[in-house]
Formats: C-alpha cells, sequence, structure tokens
C-alpha cells in the first residue's frame, strides 16, 4: 500500500512538471515503468548473488564450520551441517525473489488506472496474510512462554534425577533397600514419567489443540500405538520385571530360554547372551519372563557353585577305592577349589552297578564346559590308571570273558612324543 501510494505521488509530481502535455500521462507512465524494472531487476540480482556468494562461503572446506555434537557425541559432521546451512540459505533465497517478483507485479499494475484497483486488492490481501500471522504469533506469545517454563522445568527436573540415579549406580549415594543395579532403569522410568506428564500439561497450550482434526490425529495416532505395541509393550513389562527381581545382571554367566552364555547386553526389549561358541543370541524379555533363568555367577565369587558328575561302577570295586579315584580326578582338575572340599554320593545301588556322583566347587562360572571337559578326561584317565572299567550293563552283560573294555594310559611324555 506504501508503495503504491509513492507511485501515485511520483505520477502526480512528473505530470505537473509536463503541464498540459497530452500525452504527459501515457510518458509517465513509460517512465515509471521503466524505472520500476530498473530498480527491481537490480534488486532481484543484488539478492540473487548475495545469497550465492554466502552459499559458496557455507561450502567452502575452510569455512570454519564445526560439527553438531551434544556432549561427546557427534550427530552431524561439519560437511553434513554446511549441507543444511547451504539449504536453508537458498530457500531464504527463493522466499525473497519470490516476494520481490510479487512486489513487482504489484508496483506495475498500481500504474495503470484501469489495474490499479487489483494492484490494491493484492496488497490488502498480502497485508492481511501477513498481519494475521503477527497477530496469531502475538497472541500466541503467553501460552508459549508458559510452555518454555513447563519444559524448562520438566528439563530440570530430569537433570536432578539423572544426577541422583548416577550417584546411586557409582555407589556414592546410598537408599535403603535400593539395589545401584535398579539405578538405569529407574531413571528411565521416571523421565519416561516426567515427559509424559510434561506433554499432558503442555498439550492445551499447543497452537490448534482444540481443533477437532488435531484431536482425530491424536486419536487416530493413539490407536495405532495401542493396536501396534502389544508384544513392545510386554517386552518393556518383562524388561523392568527382571530389574527389579535382580535375576541378573551384566557379565553374568546364566541360561535363558535353554541358551547358556554370558549376559553381554540389557535393552527395553531383549536380553543379549554370548554363548561359548561367541555366538550373541537376542532373546525376547517376555520370552525370558516366561521361562526358568538360571545363574551360574550370583554365588560363584561367593561361596563357589557345585560342578557334579556321576558314573556307574560294578559291585565288584569296593565303594572307597572308586571315592578316592573320584576325588582324586577332581584334585587333578584346574580351577577346582580345594576349599571347600569336593565330595561323592553314593546316588543309587542298582542291579548290577552303583551310581556315584561326584560334586567339586569351583569360582569360574564362565569356564563350566571347559572345567566339565577337563574333569571327565581326568576320571577316564584315574580309573584307567587304576584298572576300574567304566562300562554300562548292557555291555557286562554281554561279554564272553574278554579283556576289560579299556584303553591305555599314555604317559604325557609319551603323549609328547607322538
Amino acid at each position: 500500500m506504501y508503495l503504491l501510494k509513492l507511485i501515485q505521488i511520483l505520477q502526480t509530481w512528473m505530470l505537473g512538471l509536463m503541464g498540459d502535455y497530452a500525452y504527459g500521462v501515457l510518458i509517465t507512465n513509460l517512465i515509471l515503468f521503466l524505472l520500476t524494472i530498473l530498480v527491481f531487476w537490480l534488486l532481484y540480482k543484488l539478492v540473487f548473488r548475495g545469497f550465492r556468494a554466502l552459499s559458496r562461503r557455507v561450502l567452502k572446506e575452510d569455512s570454519q564450520l564445526q560439527p553438531f555434537r551434544i556432549q561427546k557425541q557427534e550427530i552431524l559432521s561439519a560437511q553434513e551441517m554446511a549441507l543444511i546451512l547451504n539449504r536453508t540459505v537458498l530457500t531464504l533465497s527463493w522466499i525473497l525473489r519470490v516476494f520481490i517478483i510479487m512486489l513487482f507485479i504489484n508496483t506495475v499494475l498500481g500504474l495503470f488506472e484501469w489495474t490499479r484497483e487489483w494492484a490494491q486488492l493484492m496488497a490488502g490481501f498480502a497485508r492481511k496474510a501477513i498481519g494475521g500471522v503477527w497477530s496469531g504469533f502475538v497472541n500466541y506469545l503467553p501460552d508459549l512462554v508458559t510452555a518454555l517454563v513447563i519444559i524448562l522445568f520438566a528439563h530440570l527436573a530430569i537433570k536432578l534425577c539423572k544426577l541422583v540415579f548416577q550417584g546411586v549406580e557409582r555407589r556414592r549415594i546410598k537408599l535403603p533397600g535400593f539395589y545401584p543395579e535398579w539405578s538405569k532403569t529407574s531413571f528411565n522410568l521416571l523421565r519416561l514419567l516426567i515427559i509424559t506428564m510434561t506433554i499432558v500439561i503442555v498439550f492445551p497450550y499447543l497452537p490448534g489443540s482444540d481443533s477437532p482434526a488435531f484431536q482425530g490425529v491424536s486419536i487416530f495416532v493413539g490407536v495405532l500405538l495401542s493396536l501396534g505395541s502389544t508384544s513392545a509393550v510386554a517386552n518393556v513389562v518383562a524388561g523392568i520385571v527382571i530389574t527389579y527381581t535382580r535375576a541378573f545382571r551384566i557379565n553374568d554367566y546364566v541360561q535363558l530360554a535353554d541358551i547358556e552364555g554370558k549376559i553381554i547386553e540389557r535393552t527395553a526389549f531383549v536380553t543379549r547372551i554370548r554363548t561359548m561358541k561367541n555366538v550373541d543370541v537376542s532373546i525376547p524379555n517376555s520370552s525370558i519372563m516366561s521361562d526358568k533363568v538360571i545363574n551360574y555367577s550370583s554365588q560363584a565369587k561367593e561361596s563357589g557353585i557345585v560342578l557334579h558328575t556321576g558314573v556307574t561302577i560294578g559291585y565288584d570295586v569296593p565303594w572307597p577305592k572308586v571315592q578316592g579315584l573320584l576325588l582324586s580326578a577332581a584334585a587333578a582338575t584346574d580351577q577346582i577349589e580345594e576349599d571347600p572340599a569336593p565330595y561323592v554320593l553314593q546316588k543309587a545301588l542298582d542291579d548290577s552297578y552303583v551310581a556315584y556322583e561326584l560334586n567339586a566347587f569351583t569360582r569360574r562360572a564362565d569356564l563350566r564346559p571347559r572345567i566339565y571337559s577337563a574333569l571327565h578326561a581326568n576320571i577316564l584317565d584315574a580309573f584307567h590308571a587304576a584298572g576300574v572299567e567304566i562300562t554300562s550293563p548292557l555291555y557286562r552283560s554281554v561279554r564272553d570273558g574278554n579283556e576289560p573294555a579299556m584303553a591305555p594310559v599314555i604317559a604325557p611324555a609319551e603323549t609328547d612324543s607322538t
């Protein structure tokens, strides 16, 4: 509108200079038209070249743009930051150029009497649109400030909770009945609760929150989440229950769902276990909740866990001799503890044999398969060296008096020579 008034003032002034010249109006409009083209062309070129130079400066290798980091984690590299900034500059450049073109068209229409009404309509529409946006922004400022204050308090509350739970996890803060391994899960739950409450409180202050369209979209998203996240919610709840029941911790050697190995990671949805074959297996938390959990590490370092294996020996061999051979095999096995001492149980007196069970303590739960293998090898060596046969009843019942079925004992030196 101000530009149209300026054009009218220029037209009146130029017509006053020409007096009653017959073609004064045409010449005045032609001069103003050419002047308008020149001014807007220079303005367009200035904007185009200025933003192009700025874009080149942003994309230069020595632009000194820093990567975007959150603490020590790099979220966006310097090159990605340059690309984002360059696209922002280009977008602003196009917005300004479109605005200049529209202003040029409005100015040209305002030069002539028969099109001036169109120019006024365009100017009024633009002023109304811009005024509406500005008025909406000014009216929304109180709600915006309120929402920002609520978000700020929520952020500070999360930071405070994080500091407290980090202190508990690092054992600098002690809470009666609260274990350090609960800290991470408890903080995540409390943070989720704070964020959820913040969203609920801030929601009425969002622009358009009371519109039917906004409410319809919110309901639709809620239905999708409720229908599509049943298994995910079950896994999350199972993960929380597992945490607070203290079934296992990171680096514990456990058996989960018939899979044995070391716990390497526990997330909200799955627990990852690394087997003795160096294979990583991901088990859903809900599957763990529906099955038993065997933790070999919970007592291994304190009192040790018991490794047990059994043999069946005939009644012709005295039980003290069998017991002595089993205990000697346990003593010769690495990682078997001397205190508590190993012991032997007579498990059963069957028709044709006696069932013996050797029990030995170890503190290395993660080496159970290897310790079992070494223990079985030592039992074989001890019984063969003593001339005691380890055979099944079926094998013994069909024998015809042949030599005992025992492999010859090979001394370590002979093994190395072969």
